[in-house]
């Protein structure tokens, strides 16, 4: 790992003392790495960063399983820490307020995702609301989520506990030190330079919160986050405060609505607001303490107050407590938060420079979860729990552009208490990539969605037609959104006939060289020592049997191999193991591809190849490089909806001849083009997962059911050590399908049997071939086909049984004709 004597310490250097990097020295020494350095511009114990004026508050309740997780854990180990004699958390419970109806059906689906997670809460009504916070108009609220664990984190106390922790253990807190450079050498780090000194290290950790562009600039890598001023007052002493002993004694609370949230001072209240324009800060120009400082600044964090920003919300704070309509804001400051493109935080290790490590965009409700995360990457290899959506490499190229940063960053503000439908793209920037076929579409009346900046067809309106007389349940409000009936007869007609789906965003990789077959064999789970024109599903697994990723591997000749991946961290593993003589390349924006399925996808595509596409000639499974009219392709005879076909795959510049080809050959046979909406309904039917949705590395093949794609037998894998040493599963990703046909759920919802949550949905959808919504579900391994379990949505019980898959075409008879 580095160019130190094997067995010595790891020399790391932290770069920041806030929240994350006091809670990263902790994690790090307690692990027993304790030759730790933790460098810091500002003075401690208050430095000057986002920790130094955050709130504190922690609501752990998060669609993201995995920020739930590392809140979980900060509240955890906050509740045992302590500095001076004070606890560094309050247990005050979270309070979040529903004053519209579409509110309060959110707080329900929230109370849904919090049972999911395992964070205890509940839906109560205005009365006990009123009852927790006695400030409140009880007229103006509908309801409230109740959770009796979240509270205030002592931001800085708990900067101090675990800083005194740490340097029992050996670690050394330096402030006053700025960071001016970072030494490398081969592709790794070696020392971070500063104006008091260079320190070597074998690891660095960018954790400088909103500084974090600057120090990756000096290390030469991007940082994709953004920095906003967000708008914090305090009131002056309100009488029915007056008297309180505790810091705190009521729930934190939020009014999403008008996107503000409150917390005590003793007499005093707290009050942030997310309700303003975005102000955003540029990292390169905030001044240094001492700068700040002289520009009547509290600190570099702590940017003037800007009353005009603040008067509307001052309004909506007075209608919801009359008691604030005799006090007024005593002080304010709008303080500084780092936001990204998707709202989560940055963490791993460069690629491009070995032992640079970024935990960046964290805030004090996650930091504690995050820095155990990092430190055990650091220390063992990976973290304990799957941390894809935080990846540093989750980003395309297309979305590390400033301008991209700068305005998805500041549209996360503005969203950050919005009610966000799972399904909900971004508005801007749009288009930003789409495939060659977009013209066409468009003409098609297609219904764009958005994932890694793709335009994603979901359904087109040219096919309404096809949906008149359908009769299909009536759908809930939160269901239908961006939902079509259309999509039920795309769904049908690729069942009935054949249909055109656009399968660009799909990632392609290239690998080539002498070695490409051994290291690909070495890396998967699958048996890749086939002829060329074999098409394998595999896996790739982490050194704990996790699965890191699902591959298609096709071998288009002896050394070279087109791979169908998910995301740019499968491109990046590959990469970080690939020998000298193994090239890859990633080739999706130079290519596109149309997935040709139903049962008369070989009468629209033999009459148009030279080659044989006879189930005897071209079987399931393989790879052919033809044409199709006049139009060079590789052919993959693969599925993804469970019936025959092909995945068709040519350059960009040919796309849209690929495309007129199909469409003119096929109107005869009743060819549509139909989209991501349908395409989801048929591979659940046929029970195919999506990773990164229904498995990630929390998971082992066996417990996914993917476990038909590792050979025990091959001579050695990654992660074959640990799938050996694997009892049996506890826990298995199941399908059900829900009783009642109107029944519709969407996925993250928790899985109740005898009453009790026992698991959560991963991917929902309905079923249009069974006539049932189909639901996959991580549950106990002991429960059996058959067995009834409810699924929590919006508050409603909707029973489900446990179903054997696959639930259609069990003996692949469709795919294989």
């Amino acid at each position: 790992m580095s160019s130190r004597a094997s067995g010595s310490a790891p020399r790391v250097v932290v770069i920041g003392a806030g929240i994350v990097g006091c809670s990263l020295a902790d994690e790090l020494t307690v692990r027993g790495w304790t030759d730790v350095t933790v460098l810091e511009q500002g003075p401690l114990p208050a430095p000057g960063g986002s920790t130094s004026h955050a709130p504190g508050l922690v609501f752990r309740t998060s669609p993201s399983k995995t920020l739930t997780a590392f809140a979980q854990y900060t509240v955890e180990k906050f509740t045992f820490l302590e500095a001076g004699g004070v606890p560094c958390f309050q247990q005050v419970g979270g309070l979040e307020l529903a004053t519209t109806p579409q509110r309060l059906a959110d707080l329900h689906r929230r109370a849904g995702l919090a049972a999911a997670w395992g964070v205890r809460g509940e839906v109560i009504g205005p009365a006990r609301c009123k009852e927790l916070w006695p400030l409140l108009d009880e007229s103006a609220i509908l309801g409230g989520f109740h959770t009796p664990e979240d509270g205030l984190a002592r931001a800085l106390h708990a900067c101090r506990a675990q800083l005194d922790r740490a340097t029992a253990r050996g670690a050394r807190f330096l402030d006053r030190h700025t960071v001016t450079g970072i030494e490398r050498q081969d592709g790794r780090v070696t020392a971070v330079v500063t104006d008091r000194g260079t320190f070597p290290a074998d690891h660095v950790v960018s954790a400088a919160g909103f500084w974090g562009p600057v120090i990756g600039r000096m290390a030469g890598v991007d940082v994709p986050l953004q920095p906003l001023a967000h708008q914090y007052a305090r009131t002056g002493p309100l009488p029915e405060l007056s008297g309180a002993a505790a810091e705190a004694s009521k729930p934190i609370l939020r009014f999403q609505d008008r996107d503000l949230y409150f917390r005590e001072h003793h007499d005093r209240l707290g009050i942030g607001s997310y309700a303003h324009r975005p102000l955003a800060v540029d990292p390169f120009a905030v001044p240094a303490y001492d700068e700040a400082r002289a520009r009547s600044m509290d600190m570099p964090s702590s940017y003037p107050f800007t009353p005009d920003d603040w008067a509307p919300s001052w309004k909506d704070c007075r209608r919801l407590m009359p008691a604030l309509r005799g006090t007024a804001i005593e002080s304010g400051f709008n303080g500084v938060f780092s936001f990204t493109p998707d709202g989560m935080p940055v963490l791993g290790e460069s690629r491009t420079l070995r032992g640079f490590w970024l935990a960046e965009a964290v805030w004090v409700t996650h930091s504690a979860g995050v820095a155990k995360a990092v430190a055990e990457w650091m220390v063992n290899g990976r973290p304990a729990i799957d941390v894809h959506e935080c990846d540093l490499t989750r980003f395309e190229e297309a979305q590390r552009s400033p301008a991209y940063i700068r305005e998805r960053g500041s549209q996360q503000f503005v969203e950050v208490y919005d009610v966000l439908h799972p399904l909900q793209p971004m508005d801007r920037p749009r288009p930003l990539r789409v495939s060659p076929f977009h013209a066409r579409q468009q003409q098609l009346g297609a219904y764009f969605l958005e994932g890694g900046g793709w335009e994603r067809p979901h359904w087109y309106e040219a096919n309404a037609c096809l949906a008149e007389g359908l009769r299909l349940p009536a759908r809930d409000d939160w269901s239908a959104r961006h939902w079509s009936s259309i999509a039920a007869a795309e769904a049908l007609t690729t069942r009935q006939k054949v249909a055109l789906y656009d399968m660009t965003p799909l990632r392609r990789l290239e690998v080539t060289g002498p070695s490409a077959l051994d290291f690909l064999d070495r890396m998967t789970t699958n048996n890749l020592r086939r002829k060329p024109g074999a098409v394998t599903y595999t896996l790739l697994l982490d050194e704990t049997g996790g699965i890191r990723s699902d591959l298609t591997v096709a071998r288009l000749a002896p050394d070279r191999f087109q791979i169908g991946a998910n995301s740019p961290a499968d491109l990046d593993h590959l990469l970080r193991h690939a020998p000298a003589d193994v090239h890859i390349r990633d080739i999706t924006s130079g290519t596109c591809c149309i997935g040709v399925w139903g049962p008369l996808a070989r009468d629209l595509v033999q009459p148009l190849t030279p080659d044989d596409f006879s189930h005897e000639a071209f079987g399931y499974f393989r790879a052919k490089e033809t044409y199709i009219g006049h139009v060079p392709v590789t052919a993959l005879r693969l599925s993804y909806v469970g019936e025959l076909g092909w995945e068709l795959y040519t350059t960009a510049d040919l796309g849209l001849r690929l495309w007129d080809t199909l469409w003119e050959a096929g109107r005869e046979l009743g060819v549509i083009a139909a989209g991501r909406s349908a395409f989801n309904s048929l591979r659940l039917e046929k029970g195919y997962r999506a990773w990164g949705t229904d498995m990630t590395d929390e998971h082992d093949p066996y417990e996914a059911g993917v476990g038909f794609a590792v050979r025990r037998d091959k001579a050695d894998f990654v992660g074959k050590a640990a799938l050996e040493r694997a009892g049996e599963p506890v826990r298995r990703l199941m399908p059900l399908l829900l009783d009642h046909p109107a029944a519709v759920v969407l996925g993250k919802e928790p899985v109740h049997v005898g009453g009790a949550p026992v698991g959560y949905v991963t991917s929902a959808s309905y079923g249009y071939t069974l006539g049932r919504c189909v639901a996959y579900a991580w549950l106990p391994a002991s429960l059996a086909t058959g067995t009834g379990v409810h699924i929590e949505y919006f508050g409603e019980k909707v029973p489900a049984t446990v179903a054997d898959e696959p639930l259609f075409d069990p003996k692949m008879t469709r795919i294989r004709r």
